[in-house]
């Protein structure tokens, strides 16, 4: 760790200027592309379209996102990204950080690309930039009990970012960060609570801080590093100075990418589902009773019942378990308008009893056993330890891809998505028309 002040990023802007090299940039290129995956597949839904429509009135632009039907200017497309990135709740997460350091940074990157303004290599190095610049943020800043990580320190990895992609250096890059440690957001976990949406728009605040801030420190606007430090005091009443890691450490190499969508402490609960589906498929009428064991803070998280909306169905460890005994994954398709009238699946979720293990959470372990009674009394139980994403399980390029043409395919098409993996890749040339549509002329 470090004894600098949590506002002092330069050492990681030295570090990860020109971004990663060998392994380190595989799985940099292979998150740019599930982030993307991501947001496509978030535009599958109407609400991130409406937005788009609605920001088209102040931001307009020659950027037409898939299924929207306004141009937006670079960074309203940036900010819809954003909320679509995290609309079915499927993207990256980095567990030191608490949070997703990708949210805000990569459709900065992506949107930059769509207007042709920079070439792949220059969004992977900004990308890797922000990614680490936030990361380390989300080290430095803790919340507190009712507030939500998403929009908070994640703008300051999308003014590096974006400082960066408007060709500044070093020193702009800095004044950019500095400049957003000063004003800083904190956002509520409320919505969630109340099973509303607004969670979706904070990553989109963050990214137009971001750019904002990146255009002020291009004007010469500058203030005081001590900002992070001063808002940490003062919002989160820290007084003791924050730890962080080191330039020297790719912290984008510890990154998980979801195998699922839906909140992590559900993924184990789902896991188990999927392995007692491939016994049982056949048999899900005739069960009477599920029994999932799994860890304290799953439960304290993720133990919403009877959701009706989205949001809540995904911090839902029992809709986890039953939309994956039903549909047989646990993708976009488990929290659409049909999944949560679905009387099957209600009626599923409505058996499923909640309760800790109380040697996993003592162990500060995760994991779930779930039990699934049928009528004539037989009984089946799987355990899971362990799911893609956790240390030593990382997804492959090829796992990776297949959950792109999962969720993403089904709004642009499988031949527009196989195209746009081969570009993030590094497998292809130029820039997909498909995606980024007819505004974009500028070669990669």
């Amino acid at each position: 760790m470090t004894a600098r002040p949590e506002g002092d990023f330069d050492d990681v802007i030295a570090f990860a200027w020109d971004g990663p090299a060998g392994s380190v940039a595989d799985a940099a290129r292979l998150l740019l592309l599930d982030s993307l995956g991501c947001m496509i597949a978030g535009l599958g839904h109407a609400t991130p379209r409406h937005f788009a429509d609605a920001l088209a009135i102040t931001m307009p632009g020659l950027i037409r996102l898939p299924g929207c039907a306004a141009g937006l200017s670079e960074a309203g497309a940036a900010a819809v990204l954003a909320a679509a990135m995290c609309w079915d709740e499927a993207n990256e997460g980095l567990a030191r950080a608490h949070g997703r350091p990708a949210l805000a940074v990569a459709p900065l990157c992506i949107a930059a690309l769509a207007a042709g303004r920079v070439s792949l290599r220059e969004a992977r190095a900004a990308f890797a930039l922000g990614y680490e610049v936030a990361a380390r943020a989300g080290e430095i800043w803790r919340i507190r009990p009712g507030m939500h990580v998403d929009g908070s320190w994640h703008s300051l990895g999308a003014a590096a970012a974006a400082a960066r992609l408007a060709g500044g250096d070093a020193a702009e890059v800095a004044r950019a960060i500095r400049l957003t440690s000063c004003q800083i957001p904190f956002a509520l976990y409320a919505p969630i609570a109340a099973g509303m949406d607004g969670r979706n728009s904070y990553p989109s605040h963050a990214v137009l801080l971001g750019a904002m801030a990146a255009a002020a420190a291009r004007a010469g606007m500058d203030a005081p590093a001590e900002g992070l430090a001063e808002a940490r005091r003062i919002a989160l009443l820290h007084e003791t100075p924050a730890m962080r890691a080191p330039a020297g450490e790719w912290l984008i190499a510890q990154a998980y990418i979801k195998p699922f969508a839906g909140v992590r402490h559900a993924h184990y609960a789902a896991a188990a589902a999927l392995e007692l589906r491939a016994t049982i498929a056949d048999r899900l009428d005739a069960i009477t009773a599920i029994r999932l064991e799994t860890y304290g803070e799953a439960l304290r998280y993720a133990a919403n019942r009877a959701p009706t909306r989205a949001i809540q169905a995904q911090f839902s460890l029992s809709w986890a378990v039953a939309a994956a005994l039903m549909q047989g994954d646990l993708g976009p398709g488990a929290y659409t308008d049909a999944a949560l009238t679905d009387p099957g699946l209600r009626r599923l979720e409505a058996l499923v009893e909640l309760t800790e293990d109380a040697a996993l959470t003592r162990a500060e372990k995760r994991g779930a056993r779930l039990i699934v009674t049928l009528a004539d009394g037989e009984s089946h139980a799987a355990s899971v330890g362990a799911i893609a994403g956790d240390p030593g399980l990382a997804l492959d390029t090829a796992a990776v891809a297949a959950k792109c043409q999962r969720f993403a395919a089904p709004v642009i098409g499988d031949a527009a998505m196989a195209r746009l993996t081969e570009l993030m890749l590094g497998l292809g040339e130029g820039v997909p028309r498909e995606f980024f549509g007819a505004s974009t002329d500028a070669p990669l």
